[in-house]
């Protein structure tokens, strides 16, 4: 037996209505705040990702070449594609530029618990603008989504990458080092990031120092540690959101994220309930479209991991509306079978969501299936009941049946 590929999965009916309800949740936040949708291809030029993601995403990245030897890559995250669209096709509309998106993403990496070689983001830009401001309106936006899902237990941490890449900058380290030392503390991973400042001339006090700052988290007092441009910049982007009423999130100088391309502003957001894998948001604000042959501008965004936020869902117990078929229409007998197709076809031009029985089951049979598929009423349509231009209508969580008309069939499910 032919399996699905490792690290991926099949979502059948139950889980797609668990997933599309969800999704509809964000698409409303997004657009609710003024993001318009955008969709971009699965694959791209690998070079897209090879110019500024970073060794960790180069390290998992599905690259191949196609029949006409192009390099080609899936998209290991969304980010990219979408500066690649803005510079290709929006880069003379007005700006700010509003946008979002959400799709599957593919990495080559071990599979666990809320981790997967292909993932879903769903994520949001703001390009064009290099304001407090900006940065306040997309953690804001982040939030509400996280709000608006329903997760009960979550934190949010922001920082600055421009704190730490001026220490280290200040310690010694060149410009084409700072990646790969930025990706270890980023991990916390500081036995691996000391031999790697060591071999550029970091001391051993000035690396403690730069390990000490990426484990500072605190309220806003935590800013007072390391004053400047960058640190006024962090008490507007607070001050905004306490005005929007998004709350005041930790501060946390040690919050780096895994790619390359952040210049500014970075945020996390986490689900305690997950445990080790609990990140399900992250982004900051970046330049991009320069190394895709655009102008440089400046953008902040960030993507949801739309798998693991589901994950932490379920694991609170979150439970979503389950929307039922209306109606499931049965004939009593081969000579009704016609008139019940002519029935199901007119719910449905109605508007009314209705199946009908394709398998000639008894009506026993055709009851009990009906049950399994949730459906709230059952038209049964039998030779008597035709006579009067009827049918039975059964309602099944109270058992209660009735004879109705069949032009008033519509409204009578409708009213209920």
């Amino acid at each position: 037996m032919i399996q699905s590929p490792r690290g991926t999965r099949d979502f059948l009916p139950a889980d797609m209505e668990r997933r599309r309800f969800y999704e509809g949740v964000l698409r409303q936040v997004a657009q609710r705040s003024g993001f318009r949708e955008i969709q971009t291809p699965i694959f791209e030029e690998a070079e897209l990702f090879i110019l500024r993601s970073g060794p960790n995403i180069l390290n998992e990245l599905y690259a191949f070449k196609d029949k006409g030897d192009r390099d080609l890559a899936l998209r290991p995250e969304m980010t990219a594609p979408a500066i690649r669209s803005f510079v290709n096709n929006m880069s003379n509309d007005p700006k700010p530029i509003k946008i979002f998106y959400f799709g599957q993403c593919f990495r080559y990496e071990r599979p666990q618990s809320g981790r997967y070689r292909e993932f879903f983001q769903f994520g949001a830009e703001i390009i064009g603008t290099a304001t407090p401001q900006t940065d306040a309106e997309v953690i804001a936006t982040a939030l509400e989504m996280i709000k608006a899902l329903g997760l009960k237990e979550y934190r949010v941490r922001i920082g600055h990458i421009g704190i730490l890449r001026k220490a280290l900058s200040r310690a010694g380290v060149p410009a084409d080092r700072m990646p790969e030392v930025l990706q270890k503390l980023d991990k916390k991973l500081y036995d691996e990031a000391w031999p790697l400042m060591e071999d550029v001339g970091v001391s051993k006090d000035e690396a403690d120092l730069i390990f000490e700052m990426t484990d500072t988290v605190g309220g806003i007092e935590v800013l007072e540690k390391v004053p400047g441009e960058e640190s006024e910049y962090m008490r507007q982007i607070v001050s905004y959101l306490e005005a929007m009423g998004a709350g005041i999130p930790d501060i946390d100088l040690g919050v780096v994220r895994g790619l390359d391309y952040y210049t500014g502003m970075v945020f996390e957001a986490e689900a305690p309930v997950l445990g080790a894998e609990k990140q399900i948001c992250g982004g900051g604000s970046y330049t991009l479209s320069e190394l895709f042959g655009g102008e440089k501008v400046f953008s902040t965004g960030f993507a949801v991991g739309f798998d693991r936020i589901l994950l932490a869902l379920e694991k609170e117990g979150s439970t979503y509306p389950i929307k039922k078929m209306d109606a499931y229409v049965i004939a009593v007998s081969g000579e009704t079978t016609l008139k019940a197709f002519e029935i199901v076809g007119m719910l449905r031009r109605d508007s009314i969501s209705a199946d009908i029985d394709l398998a000639d089951r008894k009506m026993a049979k055709a009851m009990k299936h009906a049950s399994s598929i949730g459906s709230r009423f059952v038209v049964i349509v039998g030779s008597e009941d035709l006579a009067k231009n009827s049918v039975t209508l059964r309602d099944m969580s109270s058992g209660e049946q009735k004879i109705v008309k069949i032009s008033d069939l519509s409204a009578e499910i409708r009213a209920h």
